[in-house]
């Protein structure tokens, strides 16, 4: 029995991953993900925009974001975000749709993760009294393992948005830089060819 219990909770804790799905894609304009939920499914999401394409300064362009159920009625609405992190409850069984739209002039490169959760034998199980603490540990533990993974999922676009933040500002100021070098050399050479020319003069006019 006891093997077949441990079974069951591992197949109950794998099973809960199913529903996670994770992707890095580029906008142009407009994306739109369709992902089937069960009714009383608490949905995660989370977006975070990692870069925008051929701009090589810094940029806070972001993204816009709205979620509707089956039957088109809006769950979430976000604007000119660079990041986000939502949950809500599905009331409806169906395809939630997760249409991203991009305003900026730059192909952008988006993280997006979605998961569905729910505990599909506790509800099964329920009248059982033997089982139910059981399940209701399980359901527990399949939370905080899916938690754990979709703040490292978070933390990792989040890590890969200020390396790519980080590189394009340092090739601001090393373009600034080089900018102001040729500057100032462009001035320095500048004013040695007024200096020369006035002491020419100077020169010319002394010696008639």
């Amino acid at each position: 029995m006891r093997l077949s219990v441990t079974a069951v909770a591992v197949m109950v804790i794998l099973s809960s991953f199913g529903g996670a799905s994770g992707i890095r894609f580029v906008i142009n304009r407009e994306e739109c993900f369709s992902h089937k939920v069960e009714y009383g499914n608490t949905v995660h999401f989370s977006f975070v925009v990692i870069k925008s394409e051929g701009s090589w300064h810094y940029s806070e362009d972001g993204v816009d974001l709205v979620v509707k159920g089956p039957n088109g009625e809006q769950i979430h609405d976000v604007r000119d975000k660079i990041s986000d992190k939502h949950d809500f409850v599905a009331y409806h069984q169906g395809i939630y749709r997760f249409c991203f739209t991009n305003k900026s002039p730059y192909h952008e490169t988006v993280d997006f993760d979605v998961h569905a959760g729910h505990f599909l034998y506790h509800d099964e199980h329920a009248k059982d009294e033997h089982f139910k603490p059981l399940f209701e540990h399980i359901g527990k533990l399949e939370e905080a393992l899916y938690n754990v993974q979709f703040e490292q999922h978070w933390l990792a676009a989040q890590t890969d948005r200020q390396a790519n933040v980080n590189e394009k500002m340092s090739k601001g100021a090393i373009q600034k830089a080089l900018f102001e070098s040729a500057a100032l050399i462009l001035a320095s050479g500048l004013q040695v060819y007024i200096l020369r020319h006035l002491f020419e003069r100077k020169l010319g006019a002394s010696r008639v």
